[in-house]
């Protein structure tokens, strides 16, 4: 697998601080990698280094296999959690003074920001102060000043702070499509619902260290614990069927439908191998739903940092 960035042994400290501890990262290219956290954990730390702002004590980063040197700020896209631009100057204007620093001619700048704005449907946001626009029109505009120049990878710090529910699906939806586009994008968040819609892959960092990546996909196969929800309909009341169940399988909840006979149970098993309680069910039920729970982004999140913290 090509990536388009490699951390080795990532290692930043401020003083007594430890802001990142023997970090190693592989980020796969043309997917969303979601860099996980609680805040303070360390991942602004790593995006400065990545960004040049900052350099690691130690360690080594790769940018399409090559040492991360001054040459490949052009080729990174940054759009930070605290958001900067001019508020008196006109949104126009600044935006063609910012494409140009990421080495735009004048000419392509004003063809890529109008079909931006035409895109967004912005078009009459031109010649507006940015002390006239609201925190998430402000946003819009840093989003499109982040990609206009084409980056080859874009970093997002939390990009959906202080968007109303509309405009962050707008902005969701172009991240989607700037990744089918082919560009590499790491998205840096604490709020797991974004991920569970957005990132293919995820690192959680956690008081400097990295705990956990990998594939989402796989990381949640990882993580189940033969939880089942169950529901069955039979032909007379459920209650006496639930104790009997109760008796021989680990039930967590329950719930009866007396009008229906519906029994709507959780149940755990000691292990994946579901026949036994298949067994029992189908002799008395007629078995309307059996899936398995698999867990969120938000319930690994909390599990791992809590085992972290546990010293599991």
């Amino acid at each position: 697998m090509d990536h388009i960035l490699v951390a080795k042994n990532v290692t930043k400290t401020y003083g007594n601080h430890t802001a990142l501890s023997n970090i190693s990262l592989q980020i796969p290219k043309n997917c969303i990698y979601g860099l996980l956290g609680p805040n303070g954990a360390g991942k602004t730390s790593f995006i400065r280094i990545i960004n040049q702002i900052t350099h690691q004590d130690s360690g080594e980063i790769l940018l399409n296999g090559e040492p991360l040197a001054p040459k490949h700020i052009a080729s990174i896209g940054y759009l930070p959690e605290e958001r900067g631009l001019y508020k008196s100057m006109k949104v126009g204007e600044q935006a063609l003074y910012l494409a140009q620093l990421k080495g735009l001619s004048k000419s392509e700048a004003k063809t890529r920001l109008k079909y931006w704005f035409d895109r967004l449907d912005i078009g009459d946001w031109w010649d507006k102060k940015i002390q006239e626009l609201s925190k998430g029109m402000a946003q819009k505009i840093q989003f499109i000043v982040t990609v206009l120049h084409e980056p080859k990878l874009l970093i997002f710090d939390e990009p959906f702070s202080g968007f109303d529910p509309i405009n962050a699906n707008i902005i969701k939806d172009e991240i989607l499509q700037l990744k089918e586009n082919g560009t590499s994008i790491i998205f840096s968040t604490h709020r797991m619902e974004s991920v569970e819609e957005l990132c293919e892959y995820i690192a959680l960092i956690h008081k400097s260290e990295k705990i956990l990546d990998g594939k989402l996909s796989d990381i949640k196969k990882a993580y189940k614990n033969n939880i089942f929800n169950v529901g069955v309909q039979m032909q007379k009341d459920p209650r006496d069927f639930l104790k009997s169940l109760e008796e021989k399988f680990n039930i967590l909840s329950s719930e009866i439908d007396p009008i229906e006979n519906q029994l709507n149970f959780k149940v755990q098993l000691a292990s994946r191998h579901t026949g036994d309680i298949l067994t029992e069910l189908s002799k008395v039920a007629n078995i309307n739903r059996f899936e398995e729970t698999i867990p969120s982004a938000n319930d690994i999140f909390i599990q791992t940092v809590n085992n972290k913290d546990n010293g599991k």
